[in-house]
């Protein structure tokens, strides 16, 4: 699906605030409620919005460090075992496949940084993992959600006008 820049307005404003109404993000974006409710719907219909939730603070669910471990497999491991096989452990919150020399990245959220020790060494004893190559997060710079409005300072796509 194609969208707009109202769609990505509206996007941008329920990032922002799921909880705000209709007629509070028409007034931001220049359309009446109705007009927002009925482009919210589609983008729902359409898969563009997958749903609402809430977003929570790690460290006030006591998840106070974080980390990437990047993971190499032996032979030709199949990602859907790799995905299997993370998915045992609650601190691993996203992997993905990566290009390069690992088969795929994990992003571990832990207590501290024993923890993620514990995890690293519950990983690393899996029968298909070679080895690993982590990194600890210090301090986070950028954590823009998905959809969130783009400052223009960051827009460096953006052409002069």
């Amino acid at each position: 699906m194609e969208l707009d820049q109202l769609d990505r307005d509206i996007i941008a404003a329920l990032v922002d605030d799921a909880r705000q109404t209709y007629a509070d993000i028409g007034h931001q974006v220049g359309l009446s409620a109705s007009a927002v409710k009925r482009r919210v719907d589609r983008l729902r219909e359409t898969g563009a919005i997958t749903g609402f939730s809430a977003r929570v603070s790690p460290q006030a669910l006591g998840w106070t460090t974080e980390a990437y471990v990047e993971l190499f497999c032996q032979g030709k491991t199949k990602p859907s075992d790799i995905a299997l096989a993370v998915t045992r452990f609650p601190e691993v919150v996203a992997a993905a496949t990566i290009t390069g020399e690992a088969d795929a990245l994990l992003h571990i959220r832990a207590t501290d940084v024993r923890h993620v020790e514990r995890v690293i060494e519950r990983i690393a004893a899996m029968a298909f993992v070679v080895r690993t190559k982590s990194s600890i997060v210090l301090s986070r710079l950028v954590d823009t959600p998905p959809g969130a409005a783009v400052p223009e300072a960051r827009n460096t796509s953006a052409t002069p006008s």
